[in-house]
């Protein structure tokens, strides 16, 4: 009878995504929710706006969905650069492959993850500030700053932290 040789690749993948999930998972929703909300109360707070719990209460599930969809994007700028690296070889290679754990080793790794930091704080702006265009509390220049301060204050800053 001849031997077969079994491999157990797909049993193992299941169990770590299981494990690592909810550890990664259930400090981040409640962490960003509480970031966003502190970021737009604090914007609120500083343009004097009267009706802050209304607004808060109206938009704060669309900032905090807003903030993923625009990280998401940044994620797929960076992705992209990875998958570059990977393909692109020489020169090229050398020089991005820094973006996916130490961003700071060459200049055109760290130009391309500030670029991924920029796209997801533009959309972060550009979301919120539609969002914020369903508050009839607040005037055009108020929504314009509170998703200007969300766009600076929750851009994806931690792209820049080296991870070796």
């Amino acid at each position: 009878m001849p031997r077969t040789q079994v491999r157990l690749y797909n049993i193992l993948l299941p169990i770590w995504l299981l494990w690592i999930f909810p550890q990664v998972w259930l400090v981040i929703l409640p962490g960003n929710l509480l970031i966003d909300c502190a970021v737009l109360l604090l914007a609120l707070l500083a343009l004097r706006c009267t009706a802050k719990k209304m607004v808060l209460r109206r938009v704060w599930w669309r900032v905090w969905a807003n903030g993923f969809l625009a990280d998401a994007a940044g994620v797929a700028w960076m992705v992209l650069g990875l998958f570059s690296a990977a393909w692109g070889g020489g020169w090229w290679e050398a020089n991005l492959a820094g973006i996916a754990g130490s961003p700071f080793r060459t200049p055109l790794s760290l130009v391309w993850t500030l670029v991924g930091v920029a796209v997801a704080g533009v959309c972060i702006y550009f979301l919120d500030r539609r969002t914020l265009a369903r508050c009839p509390e607040l005037d055009g220049r108020q929504r314009h700053r509170a998703a200007l301060a969300l766009a600076a204050a929750t851009a994806p800053w931690l792209f820049l932290v080296p991870m070796y």
